[in-house]
Order: C-alpha cells, then structure tokens, then sequence
C-alpha cells in the first residue's frame, strides 16, 4: 500500500484551542475523504517551552478517537523513531518514512495520526 501523507497545520495564525480542535476534525474528514492513510499534524510545543494547551488537547482528543476506532494510531513527534514499537511498525509499513525530516529528532511540535 502507498503511503499518502498529508501535512496540516494547525498552529497556523495560532488559533484558540477550539479552533485549533476544529481544524482537526475538519482534517480527519477531509483525509478520509482523500483515503490519505498518514496525517502529520503540527500543533507546536508551546512558546513557554513546557508543552503548549493545543498539543495536550489534540493528543486527548485522539486518544479518544483511537479508543472509539476513528484513527488507528498517533504518534507523538518525540516517540517518531526508530525504539518505539509503533513507530517502528510504521516505518515497516512505510520504509519511505525514514525520509521525513522529523524521524528520530524528537520533535514534540508535531503528531502523526494513522487512519
């Protein structure tokens, strides 16, 4: 199966947590639309440098999509290499991904979403 990754942004024009939540959903719909299989989400890590509200409330949302079988899988940007077990499952699944400029640099402004 090929990999159909879509980037989306959702800290642009940094928006409130909602509409950050928003843009989410609207992306997760649009994506099973497209039959994208990979999102990469970028929400940021916060301008305090201790986690920003956007990526705390985007990884409690996919989690319950997870449990509820909306998405597969997320991947947290600093668990994106090589000694976690589902991003080493995902690399499997797409060998193609050890190309992304973001695997194994631990960067915790992004989410990748397996649908």
């Amino acid at each position: 199966m090929p990999l159909a990754l879509k980037l989306v942004n959702l800290e642009e024009d940094h928006p409130t947590v909602n509409h950050g939540l928003l843009r989410l959903d609207r992306a997760l719909a649009s994506a099973r639309q497209e039959r994208v299989t990979l999102l990469k989400l970028i929400h940021g890590y916060g301008s305090s440098g201790v986690g920003g509200q956007l990526r705390i409330e985007v990884w409690k949302v996919l989690d319950r999509y997870k449990r509820a079988g909306t998405i597969r899988e997320f991947i947290p940007g600093e668990q994106f290499r090589i000694s976690d077990e589902s991003a080493w499952a995902l690399l499997k699944r797409f060998p193609e991904l050890k190309q992304d400029r973001d695997w194994g640099r631990g960067n915790r402004g992004i989410t990748l979403v397996v649908l």
